[in-house]
């Protein structure tokens, strides 16, 4: 069997419908492993092809895990079937613009370290990422094997959305990774994100045996250098296929309005029940938000924390729409 064949690489029915009404027998399926300046790597039943990054429709809008339609043609135009899904970021330096991070995901397993980078504020972020486009998540806390306290860390981390899966793990040892293997099968797509040092590319090879390059954490801070500068995909001892991607040590997002509710619904939830509508939750009588903080229902770090979020959407969305009505102006046929 081919180690490329589509349903080991997450071809679904949803991709299936739309081959079906392309019609299309010159050109078939493959999926989007490598992007590079000039040119990306699909893999499909032939095995791995080289594509010309100009022969896209929209090359500016193509990401890794991706499906595409490959013409036996080589001079064809290539087009990108409809997502699923996708998680995108801000982009850097762009006050309106997005960063696509990986396409058509089922499970996104969150990276984080048992030491003095564990953070739940990049945790909750990229949890909010997750809900918004209705992906899974798992926090996987590394370095079990070096924290004297693993269930602190478990614990902080449990209480940031609820049901939330956390799995605590020596990257090093396979034996350590049943569970997430379990989550890796034939056809399942798992995305990884973290910040840099975190065990990340360990914990591919130990999935995937993929060789991804590491480097040692420097011990004088704890922060690690970017050993990977790619997204990639890479096949699973399961049968599923595994989206690594470079760690960020920030993470802006996008509009995520419903992810951030969602996670924070012990915050959100409260909204609303003020005594006035326009309670500004801060000494104002009668505050919902006070109230569930002073009763313990509420943490008011995590409170905290939202309101940042949602000041960054804010911002986000006057940007966006800023952008909309310059490209309005610039489109006005002149006088």
């Amino acid at each position: 069997m081919n180690e490329f064949d589509k349903a080991t690489l997450g071809w679904t029915p949803f991709f299936q419908e739309q081959l079906d009404r392309e019609a299309a027998s010159d050109c078939s399926p493959g999926r989007i492993a490598l992007i590079h300046r000039s040119h990306c790597i699909v893999w499909n039943a032939q095995g791995e092809q080289h594509a010309d990054i100009h022969l896209f429709h929209d090359r500016k809008n193509i990401a890794v895990g991706d499906w595409v339609l490959l013409p036996h043609s080589g001079d064809k135009a290539i087009r990108v079937l409809d997502r699923q899904n996708e998680l995108s970021r801000k982009a850097a330096a762009r006050k309106a613009d997005t960063q696509l991070m990986a396409a058509n995901v089922d499970t996104l397993f969150i990276v984080s370290a048992c030491d003095q980078d564990f953070a739940e504020s990049r945790i909750e972020r990229y949890l909010a990422l997750a809900a918004e486009v209705g992906i899974r998540p798992v926090v996987v806390l590394t370095k079990a094997d070096l924290a004297n306290d693993i269930e602190a860390f478990q614990r902080s981390a449990r209480v940031l959305q609820r049901g939330l899966s956390v799995e605590c793990v020596d990257a090093r040892n396979s034996a350590h990774l049943g569970t997430l293997r379990a989550l890796c099968t034939k056809g399942q797509t798992v995305a990884l994100v973290g910040a840099s040092g975190v065990g990340k590319s360990t914990l591919v090879n130990t999935l995937a045996d993929a060789g991804q390059r590491t480097c040692e954490v420097s011990g004088f801070d704890g922060k690690g250098r970017h050993t990977t500068t790619a997204r990639s995909l890479h096949l699973l001892h399961g049968g599923g296929v595994l989206i690594d991607t470079p760690g960020m040590r920030e993470l802006e997002l996008g509009a995520c309005e419903r992810g951030i509710d969602a996670v924070f619904a012990d915050v959100s939830s409260q909204l609303g029940h003020c005594k006035f509508s326009n309670c500004a939750h801060q000494n104002d009588p009668g505050c919902a938000i006070l109230a569930a903080i002073s009763a313990g229902d509420v943490d008011i770090n995590r409170w905290q924390r939202y309101q940042t979020l949602q000041r960054e959407q804010i911002l986000f969305n006057q940007a966006v729409a800023a952008k909309r009505l310059r490209g309005r102006k610039r489109s006005r046929p002149q006088k």
